[in-house]
């Protein structure tokens, strides 16, 4: 399993920044989502890194197919 990693910056004006790193795609946003709710959701820039367009690792991907399981 690739370690993955979330680096949060706060500055000396209050500002934090954080960069998700060893998650592949567009799955990292999903990572930091709840960081952004947490101080509030007012995201100012977002900078997507070299890893944010490589394809995910298919060991990372996971589905769920609900439904009702009854065989009425």
């Amino acid at each position: 399993m690739r370690k993955q990693d979330i680096e949060i910056s706060i500055s000396p004006s209050g500002e934090v920044t954080f960069q998700v790193k060893g998650v592949k795609g567009a799955s990292c946003l999903d990572e930091t989502k709840f960081l952004e709710e947490a101080l509030g959701g007012g995201v100012i820039e977002q900078e997507r890194t070299p890893e944010y367009y490589q394809q995910p690792d298919e060991s990372y991907i996971s589905s769920y197919a609900g439904g009702d399981d009854d065989d009425d």
